[in-house]
């Protein structure tokens, strides 16, 4: 049941400490709570939040415990908690709390009794938080603790160096407003509520000066003592740099180095992913297939330097003529290919053409001052409701690709 008010005097005389908290904040507390605080004077502690004095590992325990506290409810069961007293000594308090009307507002009332041991103990705990606070001010991880809304309870000064924030900055706020893409969170938030922890959690988060960087977060739930969710408490590290090499690395393993076009076991991946989409969504497809004509020639006349331009530019001039949409790789050599999406016969024959003529127009000069020019030609192949896989339209596409050859190269065939 609620507490009506207790006579101030009688408050003022009890050898326990005694505070009333109104919204976290100390709104009153008798001489003997000030004695244990080690204060100068009530004047000095009255408004300041009490988690202030409360030890960082017991804040969630003593925020959730007062939380839960509501009007008409019993007292709260007495419970051992650590605080830090105002000249920097710890104490360990057994507590009690319970909901009361104090000047016509409903408020919280705590007694606390000092269970500290004056000798082995404080020293203990002065070793520990000393330990602890050597960890904590130097992590290279940033740790964090939500309430069961998201919002930042608590932040470790790593943040400093992973996000360019001051930890008062983050307090406060949720832990949404650093995510660029609100998916991230709510994938992270998903495994938390179905697993109760998550361990080495991809995400991404935004800096201070707006950069966006890689993040690996290590979490898990937080519960009260009744079992309701009431938070997440975890760490989350700066892993931009790793993320950087694997992208670079698989960038690496599907672009061919030369040309910076895919490779061909990327382009043959791109290629069948084409097709099934033209498939389960009927619609035309084009595949050319081009080679750079009398390539050796060119090599042994004017050098691999020389070749390696001829590649280089005749990409370029590819690109120039290419879609969003459309693929392009390199399979090995001077040898090409071209997959068109959405393109028929007449589309596909205006992209062939523009590509030669492009091809046509370069000119070239080697290390000697020699000036030479280059050709391509180009076999196109169109998806037939026959087909089942795309290696069938390439290998038709080929077989123009030598007729073309055959009849005399810089020009384009269609299979028929």
């Amino acid at each position: 049941m609620t507490h009506q008010a207790t006579d101030h005097d009688l408050i003022e005389a009890m050898p326990a400490a005694v505070l009333v908290l109104h919204q976290g904040l100390i709104v009153h507390l008798n001489p003997a709570c000030v004695r244990l605080l080690e204060a100068g004077s009530a004047h000095e502690l009255l408004g300041r939040p009490v988690t202030e004095f409360v030890h960082s590992m017991d804040q969630a325990q003593s925020l959730h415990r007062l939380q839960r506290l509501q009007p008409g409810d019993d007292a709260n069961l007495s419970t051992q908690i650590r605080m830090l007293t105002c000249k920097g000594n710890f104490r360990t308090l057994l507590v009690n709390s319970a909901p009361v009307r104090y000047h016509e507002t409903d408020a919280i009332v705590v007694t606390a009794m000092d269970m500290s041991d004056q000798s082995a103990m404080e020293e203990r705990l002065r070793v520990s938080e000393q330990n602890f606070r050597r960890l904590f001010e130097n992590m290279q991880d940033v740790y964090y603790r939500t309430n069961a809304q998201g919002v930042v309870q608590m932040v470790g000064p790593g943040v400093r160096r992973v996000l360019g924030y001051e930890p008062h900055d983050i307090i406060g706020r949720t832990a949404e407003s650093y995510y660029p893409q609100s998916s991230d969170r709510d994938a992270f938030k998903k495994v938390i509520q179905e697993k109760g922890e998550a361990s080495d959690f991809p995400g991404q988060m935004v800096r201070a000066d707006g950069q966006i960087i890689d993040i690996s977060i290590s979490s898990h739930a937080l519960y009260d003592d009744s079992g309701a969710f009431c938070g997440i408490e975890g760490i989350y590290r700066d892993v931009t740099q790793r993320k950087n090499l694997e992208r670079e690395l698989q960038r690496l393993a599907t672009v061919d180095s030369l040309t910076g076009i895919a490779n061909r076991r990327a382009f043959m991946e791109q290629a069948a992913q084409a097709f099934s989409s033209a498939q389960r969504y009927p619609s035309d497809l084009a595949v050319l297939a081009l080679d750079l004509d009398h390539f050796k020639s060119i090599n042994d006349r004017h050098g691999h330097a020389a070749g390696d331009e001829v590649l280089t530019r005749f990409t370029q001039a590819v690109n120039t003529e290419l879609r969003e949409s459309d693929l392009f790789g390199r399979l090995g050599g001077e040898e090409f290919c071209i997959v068109l999406p959405h393109a028929d016969q007449q589309k596909s024959r205006q992209v062939a053409d523009r590509i030669c003529a492009n091809m046509q127009a370069l000119r070239f000069q080697d290390a000697s001052g020699q000036f030479y020019t280059a050709t391509v030609s180009i076999g196109i192949a169109l998806k037939r409701a026959s087909d089942r896989h795309v290696l069938e339209l390439i290998e038709r596409g080929d077989k123009a690709l030598y007729q073309a050859k055959r009849s005399g190269r810089n020009q384009v065939v269609g299979d028929s």
